[in-house]
């Protein structure tokens, strides 16, 4: 007799994500979708038809672009949604912002009640679950990566923590105040982000990286590689860099507009290459080539300091790359001081200076840093993920609970 849970005919991956474009959202939702893929018969991902719209490059196809291996592929289909965010000034943006998130829920919603067979509903939208769970969808689960702060739609995560089948909390810091807000604690389970192993069995070594990307040997190397945004704290990391002239620093990620942003904002010193956005094959290759990672986070806003799960903590893991960090309970919700990772205090350029002044010159600690941080980063596959989640998600759903019955 087989006492495994049973899974459905289809799961819909729903996310108001810009595919592909150059943030780290779409390799999360890309590599959660395939990784469901191999354990669902069908998958299908229901995105946002976003304008602009970003292209691949000539003869790449989206799932191999992004790093996901050979396997089954998810259906992917762009939904239309009213958006001209871009098309006005920054802090004019609240409402095309609001409209977009809506427009593109009421779409999902459309798509997944089309559907036919048993489904599981898996999204990343508060608004789009909401719209499912009124209308009666039995298996909705809602993967959260931050709990909002305005009143309307605290509200509607409220109601989705006390009706949504299940939630998946990014972090620690997301489930305590997904608890906070009325969540049952049995709805509620905590999947980090993870990893695609697979990629980084054949990671080459420091020399061969720094010559592939035309480095300089034998010069102390510290990479940072992610997006641009306020909170990531390149600003700090610049400022260490004034304070290490002769280490060489390199910020891997940005699209031409945050590059010029920053760039206006913060002295970039001599020592220090912004790269702009550049390909998940060559961003591995920058992480082979470093001496170490850094991830620089603010103490502020709770999306930095509670809530966010890295992709790039992990990829520096699995890459064999020392990380020194941020000391923030969303990145001790990951790693150890001293034992998987360097922890920092953050906001501080002198400290962070300081401290990888001392990574850098102990080879011994960087060793054991990078050999911890490989058995942490085992336990966050995407694979495995998937695994645990599927398991999790047949337990909770209305298949389940009338089979008990």
């Amino acid at each position: 007799m087989n006492d495994e849970p049973q899974g459905p005919e289809r799961l819909d991956l729903i996310a108001n994500a810009r595919i592909p474009s150059h943030r780290a959202q779409s390799v999360q939702v890309l590599h959660v979708a395939a990784a469901f893929a191999a354990r669902v018969p069908r998958v299908r991902l229901l995105h946002a038809r976003r304008h602009p719209q970003p292209r691949l490059p000539a003869g790449r196809e989206l799932f191999e672009y992004y790093g996901v291996e050979d396997g089954p592929r998810p259906l992917v289909e762009a939904l239309p949604c009213v958006d001209w965010i871009d098309r006005v000034p920054t802090r004019l943006q609240y409402l095309p912002a609001r409209v977009q998130e809506l427009s593109f829920a009421r779409s999902a919603a459309r798509a997944v009640t089309r559907g036919s067979g048993r489904a599981w509903v898996y999204s990343r939208e508060v608004e789009t679950a909401l719209h499912l769970i009124r209308r009666g969808v039995p298996d909705v689960f809602v993967e959260v990566h931050r709990v909002p702060g305005g009143r309307l739609r605290r509200r509607w995560m409220r109601a989705v923590c006390q009706r949504a089948t299940g939630l998946v909390a990014i972090s620690g810091g997301v489930a305590e105040d997904l608890r906070a807000l009325g969540a049952a604690p049995e709805r509620v389970t905590v999947e980090h982000d993870g990893v695609a192993l697979e990629r980084f069995t054949d990671v080459p070594p420091m020399v061969q990286a720094r010559a592939e990307l035309g480095l300089a040997e034998n010069a102390p190397t510290v990479v940072y590689a992610g997006s641009l945004l306020p909170w990531k704290g390149v600003d700090v990391l610049l400022g260490a860099a004034r304070r290490l002239p002769a280490t060489r620093f390199l910020v891997v990620g940005g699209s031409p507009e945050e590059v010029e942003r920053l760039r206006g904002s913060v002295e970039v010193p001599a020592n220090a290459r912004l790269t702009g956005f550049r390909p998940p094959e060559e961003v591995r290759r920058y992480l082979a080539a470093a001496d170490a990672a850094v991830v620089p986070n603010r103490s502020t806003p709770a999306i930095s300091a509670k809530y966010t799960s890295p992709l790039k903590v992990f990829e520096a893991m699995a890459t064999g790359t020392p990380v020194v960090a941020s000391d923030l309970p969303s990145m001790r919700d990951i790693v150890e001081h001293g034992t998987s990772a360097w922890l920092v205090p953050p906001d501080d350029p002198d400290a962070l200076a300081r401290e990888l002044s001392i990574v850098l010159a102990d080879a011994n600690l960087r060793i054991r840093l990078m050999t911890n941080a490989r058995k942490v980063v085992a336990r966050h596959s995407w694979s495995g993920r998937a695994r645990r989640l599927v398991r999790w998600m047949a337990e909770r759903s209305s298949a389940a609970g009338r089979d008990a019955a």
